[in-house]
């Protein structure tokens, strides 16, 4: 039997790598067949799963022999650290290894929601010429804020500065003299939401940030900001949001993750007919460079695990 379990999609070098010395099954739609997943587990040494595998409970039973969880992302939120702690099962993120590509998501979404353009392919198609409702907004000028100051928000930050614009923070778990600060403001939650033309999530989901970006939150923002959340569903109220952009109270959002993942037809509704709204996949940190670098830096970190336990 396997040693090694990729359940989800991984760069196809890195499990070569994996597979040299080593029994590994590569089967990206094992997540959606958790019961075919618990009887191949019992013999593995080591999981690799994204973000929709749900490493807890009956999976976490069923691997005995489980040394190590390589985690293709940053997020946590779907492994039972606690539990695998307790069974001596080491948990491998890709720390760093994807935070160029949600940084660059982050501001592409940004221009393409200010800009107001990108989003009216289909009426200058079909004849339209609407010029004056497209001339959309500068970047340079406005004010970039970020709950969360990590890596990537401090990646956003750089390329926002970039481009002429102010950056603000608000991160209580970032002393307020730390050098990471750099030219970014640090402020209140309740200030950042006032000042923002521009609101990222940069934070995990917990019990003190789900809903963070509530219905009150947004009645705080300017009429014309914008949400931009890639960072866990959760984080935002999406359906306050969805209601806040219907009603003109912000200017727009743009949701990568969804409190509900896959996104239902049912959930997705309340969206269906936004302007200024732009839905993606839980794709922000997934591109054909950052996947080499995420599966590579795991394969990595499993190889050194299972070495060193031989």
């Amino acid at each position: 039997m396997a040693e090694i379990i990729v359940t989800e999609f991984m760069d196809e070098a890195a499990v070569d790598r994996m597979g040299v010395n080593h029994d590994c099954i590569y089967d990206p739609s094992l997540v959606d067949n958790p019961e075919k997943l618990i009887e191949l587990l019992p013999d593995a040494r080591a999981l690799v799963v994204r973000n929709r595998t749900q490493v807890r409970g009956d999976l976490l039973e069923a691997g005995g022999k489980l040394e190590c969880v390589g985690r293709l992302g940053v997020g946590l939120d779907n492994i039972d650290v606690e539990a695998c702690t307790a069974r001596g099962i080491d948990v491998y993120p890709a720390t760093g290894a994807n935070d160029l590509s949600v940084a660059e998501y982050v501001i592409t979404t940004a221009q393409a929601l200010l800009r107001d353009a990108y989003l009216g392919s289909a009426s200058v198609i079909a004849g339209d010429w609407p010029r004056t409702s497209m001339i959309g907004r500068e970047m340079s000028g406005r004010v970039m804020g970020l709950i969360g100051y990590g890596s990537i928000a401090r990646e956003v930050a750089s390329r926002a500065q970039a481009m002429g614009m102010t950056t603000a923070a608000y991160d209580p778990y970032l002393p307020a003299g730390d050098a990471a600060w750099g030219n970014t403001s640090n402020m209140s939650l309740e200030k950042l939401a006032a000042v923002a033309d521009i609101i990222s999530l940069h934070v995990p989901l917990t019990d003190s940030t789900r809903h963070l970006v509530n219905a009150e939150f947004l009645k705080s923002m300017k009429s014309d900001a914008i949400v931009i959340n890639a960072a866990r569903g959760g984080v935002v109220d999406d359906t306050a949001l969805a209601a806040a952009i219907a009603a003109g109270e912000i200017g727009g959002g743009a949701l990568d993750v969804f409190e509900t993942e896959p996104l239902t037809a049912e959930a997705g509704h309340k969206f269906a007919n936004l302007n200024n709204f732009i839905a993606t996949p839980h794709i922000a940190g997934v591109t054909a460079e950052s996947n080499i670098r995420v599966s590579h830096l795991i394969a990595d970190k499993v190889l050194e695990k299972l070495t060193v336990t031989s």
